[in-house]
């Protein structure tokens, strides 16, 4: 048996990122435990890599502005390149009602310090996207600092600085149990050991919820199913185009290493295992969507091989689940991004520190993320569009 002053489960960029946060606040006794062979095979190395502060609610975006920041300094402070690329994010609204609900939106991102983020006219659409089909849209709205990041270079770079700093990482060790005595965690079970702890992380993405309820804990998280198709090579768009957003059914696509990735997030089943393949039927479906929205990419091949499928972990108001477990005093959760997890890592990981190291968040609010909320009736309100 191995004593850890902290266990994280869940070796992905959100265990990571707190790994590194509490051993650059001194915490250097801990252990990182995942049950896969190595980096990058749960939902980070799935991720799409979009970053936007373009939210509806003030804690999203507080969130974007804190991993902005850091995701500015990755290099000096943790020595890796994040990929942070402003490409920006441009949402497009084909109903008067999109529009209105894309102008709250701005209204509340300039309250909370996104001043750059601007409503775009038809004509602002045509260059910023000039592949995009303008029928039916109205306007829009773009974020210039909004863009890309690099999910597997932000986990490897975390992971690799924390264990510079003494952080332990145990690929295969996968958690078979959580020891309890009253209200605190004793020991964390894993297929080959016992660790005695003083605190456990729980940053296990989509299947969190198993593991909180070895801690006799009930986590309101929801795996979901996304879908990616990807074209064959081709330089039909540029590198640097916006993630270009159709805000009423969510479509979108952007280009990432020579390929053009088309996404679109139909409604998916909750509690859905994880498949790497594709549906062909919902293949068929985004292209049709492709050929109409991008003309230019008529004819384009989607390239099977390139295809994947990830998982969302999804809580009831689609926000993380940040601070100690109601019931568990040593038992903390970061859990519940609901799409968002790769890009708010950096900033949930340093609140998350914050709260183990000093009791509370002290960076930013983050009580309207509090575990308690949905318990007591608060959830965050969710946006139709952001």
């Amino acid at each position: 048996m191995k004593p850890s002053q902290v266990a994280i489960v869940g070796g992905g960029v959100m265990g990571a990122s707190v790994a590194w946060h509490l051993a650059a606040r001194g915490v250097r006794d801990v252990v990182v435990l995942d049950r896969s062979a190595g980096p990058g095979q749960g939902s980070t190395g799935r991720a799409t890599g979009g970053f936007r502060a373009q939210y509806a609610t003030a804690i999203n975006v507080r969130l974007s502005l804190l991993a902005r920041a850091k995701l500015l300094r990755f290099r000096e402070e943790v020595g890796a390149d994040p990929g942070y690329v402003q490409a920006g994010y441009l949402w497009l609204a084909a109903t008067e009602r999109e529009l209105v609900l894309l102008r709250g939106g701005l209204e509340l991102q300039h309250a909370e310090g996104l001043l750059e983020a601007a409503e775009v006219s038809i004509a602002d659409v045509a260059r910023l996207n000039p592949a995009a089909c303008l029928d039916g849209v109205m306007g829009g709205a773009f974020c210039p600092t909004d863009g890309f990041i690099r999910p597997l270079s932000i986990l490897e770079g975390y992971a690799a600085a924390a264990r510079r700093l003494g952080v332990r990482v145990e690929w295969g060790a996968e958690v078979t149990g959580v020891e309890r005595r009253g209200e605190r965690v004793t020991a964390v079970k894993t297929s080959g050991d016992r660790i005695a702890v003083e605190a456990v992380v729980n940053a296990a993405g989509p299947w969190a919820p198993q593991v909180a309820r070895m801690a006799g804990v009930e986590l309101p998280v929801t795996p979901l199913r996304r879908q990616v198709a990807a074209t064959v090579p081709c330089d039909l768009l540029p590198a640097g185009m916006p993630m270009t957003i159709w805000a009423g059914d969510g479509y979108h696509l952007r280009v990432r290493d020579g390929r053009v990735l088309l996404l679109w997030p139909t409604p998916g089943v909750p509690g859905q295992p994880y498949e790497a393949s594709v549906d062909q039927e919902w293949v068929a479906a985004v292209v049709a969507k492709t050929e109409v929205r991008v003309p230019v990419l008529r004819g384009v091949p989607i390239d099977p091989a390139a295809c994947w499928a990830g998982l969302y972990e999804m809580s009831p108001d689609k926000h993380a689940i940040l601070g100690r477990a109601p019931g568990c005093d040593n038992f903390y959760l970061i859990n519940g991004s609901s799409g968002h997890g790769v890009m708010h890592a950096p900033a949930l990981g340093q609140l998350l520190a914050e709260i183990i190291t000093e009791g509370k968040a002290s960076t930013i609010d983050a009580s309207a993320l509090r575990p308690e909320r949905f318990v007591e009736g608060a959830p965050n309100p969710v946006s139709e569009l952001l």
